[in-house]
């Protein structure tokens, strides 16, 4: 146990940059899909940059990121395994689960994105965008307030929470539509 706290900041660290580059992969996959719109020259010299800068992204931060949380995190259900014998983290591991689900389609669209096949709408991938955001404010809230959460409570906090989501990505589009520089 005295290697807890240590074990425990690494975990969060790379839960952090894990998550940071799940904000950012879908963000990029929106100019990607945006430039392979473009006139030449202008959509290659982009389109390859934004190929570049994923594959940076996705292979340097995001990937060895995902693998060194989850290294982490087992190293502390092995130093704690009891923490398995609580409903809070069944429902963690859940959302786990999820988030790994998300970072493969992730995956999936990078794959389509290098080889040039554009299958989503820059609208689409911004509210794509959003998968990682409903996921951390879950995850977030459930290991902090654990037992005592009340799950109506939290269930329409998640769907209050993207209403307003999908609310500012409609503003965002009109705000667009208006000013396409902004």
């Amino acid at each position: 146990m005295e290697y807890y706290n240590y074990i425990k900041a690494l975990h969060l660290i790379f839960v952090i940059t894990w998550f940071a580059g799940l904000f950012y992969i879908p963000r990029l996959f929106v100019y990607h899909i945006e430039a392979s719109q473009k006139e030449e020259p202008e959509r290659s010299i982009l389109v390859k940059q934004l190929k570049l800068m994923t594959k940076r992204l996705w292979f340097i931060i995001t990937w060895p990121s995902a693998i060194l949380a989850s290294i982490f995190a087992f190293t502390l259900l092995f130093m704690i395994p009891e923490w398995l014998q609580q409903p809070w983290m069944h429902i963690k591991l859940g959302f786990v689960v999820l988030l790994y689900a998300y970072h493969i389609k992730c995956h999936l669209i990078f794959k389509q994105l290098q080889k040039d096949v554009v299958k989503w709408t820059s609208n689409q991938m911004r509210i794509w965008n959003e998968g990682s955001t409903l996921i951390l404010f879950s995850v977030i809230f459930l290991v902090i307030v654990r037992d005592a959460i009340n799950w109506i409570y939290g269930v329409v906090g998640i769907f209050l929470l993207a209403i307003i989501l999908m609310l500012g990505i409609k503003l965002y589009k009109r705000i667009r539509a208006k000013n396409p520089e902004a």
